[in-house]
C-alpha cells in the first residue's frame, strides 16, 4: 500500500490562512480529494505549516478552521518586526561564505535568544488558541524545529516528550520576532528557518502532496529552496505553491494578521483550480 503525506510549509499567518483555504477549496471541488488529504498516513508541518497540520489533526472541520482565518476577530499578535527585519537577520547569517549550515543557523539563534520580544507565556498563549485541541492526535504527526544552541533540525512527534502546544510555538518561533521557546534545557526556534518544506521529515512516504505559500521561484537563503527540495524527494510528488493573485493577497508582511482573510479567500480560489489534478494524483 502507498503511504501518503500532507506536507504543509512555512510561511507566517498567511500562510496558515491560505493553506487552510487551499484544502476547503479542495473540497469544495473534489471532496473525495480533501478526505484523502486529510486521512493521510503522515501529517508534516513546518512553522505556518506546524499550525494547520496539528489543526487536522485534532480532527476540526475544514469549514470551522476556514472560518477561524476570515474572523474579524482573532488571538493573533500584531508583531513588532516584519519579514524584511528577518531577511536582514538571514542575510547577516550569510555574511560568512565559510560557515556551514548549522553554524549560520547558530548565529540567527543566538539573535533569536538575545531579541526583545513578548514573554514566552504570551506567545504560548497566542498558540494555544490557534488549536482546538492542545493534546497530540493518535496518528502520525510531526513539526519541526530548531535547537538554537546546535541549529540542528529537530522533528517532533508525540513520542518527543515535548507538548504539543510547545512543539508547534517553537516550529512557529521566527528568530526575532518571536521568543524561542524553553523545553527543559533547550531552547528551540522556527523550523522553517532552514528549510520551509523539511521533506527529510518525510522520507518513509511513497507520495505526498505538499503546500507551499510562496512562489515556485522564491528566493531562499539557505540550501536550494523548496522546489528543488521537492524536485529531489524520492518518491511522488505534487506541489502546489502559491500563484500570484495569492502572493498579492498576502501584502507586504505576512506576519500581520490584517493578511489572514485575503489569503484565506485566495488559498481556497488557488484550492478549487487544484483540486481535479490533486484527486487525480491520490487516485479518487
Amino acid at each position: 500500500m502507498t503511504k501518503r503525506g500532507l506536507v504543509l510549509a512555512g510561511g507566517g499567518l498567511a500562510g496558515i490562512a491560505w493553506e487552510t483555504g487551499v484544502l476547503v477549496g479542495i473540497s469544495d471541488e473534489a471532496p473525495e480529494a480533501a478526505r484523502a488529504l486529510l486521512a493521510a498516513d503522515v501529517l508534516l508541518g513546518t512553522s505556518a505549516g506546524s499550525t494547520v497540520a496539528a489543526q487536522l489533526g485534532s480532527g476540526a472541520s475544514l469549514e470551522a478552521l476556514f472560518d477561524a482565518q476570515v474572523a474579524a476577530e482573532t488571538h493573533e499578535l500584531v508583531p513588532g518586526a516584519s519579514i524584511d527585519d528577518v531577511m536582514q537577520l538571514f542575510a547577516g547569517a550569510m555574511a560568512s561564505p565559510d560557515a556551514t549550515l548549522e553554524e549560520r543557523l547558530q548565529h540567527i539563534g543566538a539573535v533569536a535568544v538575545a531579541a526583545d520580544t513578548v514573554p514566552e507565556p504570551v506567545r504560548r498563549a497566542v498558540i494555544g488558541h490557534r488549536l482546538p485541541s492542545r493534546e497530540w492526535p493518535d496518528r502520525v504527526l510531526r513539526v519541526t524545529a530548531i535547537d538554537v544552541e546546535t541549529g540542528e533540525l529537530v522533528i517532533v512527534d508525540r513520542d518527543s516528550g515535548i507538548g504539543l502546544v510547545d512543539a508547534v510555538a517553537a516550529s512557529c518561533a521566527v528568530p526575532g520576532v518571536w521568543p524561542p521557546v524553553t523545553v527543559g534545557d533547550r531552547r528551540f526556534m522556527d523550523g522553517g528557518v532552514g528549510s520551509t518544506v523539511n521533506l527529510t521529515a518525510a522520507t518513509d512516504c511513497d507520495a505526498i502532496v505538499v503546500l507551499v505559500p510562496s512562489s515556485e521561484s522564491a528566493p531562499t537563503p539557505f540550501g536550494a529552496g523548496a522546489a528543488a527540495e521537492i524536485a529531489g524527494f524520492p518518491g511522488e510528488t505534487l506541489a502546489v505553491f502559491a500563484d500570484d493573485d495569492s502572493i498579492a493577497a498576502f501584502g507586504p508582511n505576512p506576519l500581520d494578521p490584517a493578511c489572514r482573510i485575503p489569503s484565506a479567500n485566495a488559498g481556497r480560489t488557488q484550492g478549487r483550480q487544484h483540486a481535479d489534478a490533486i484527486a487525480r494524483f491520490l487516485g479518487v
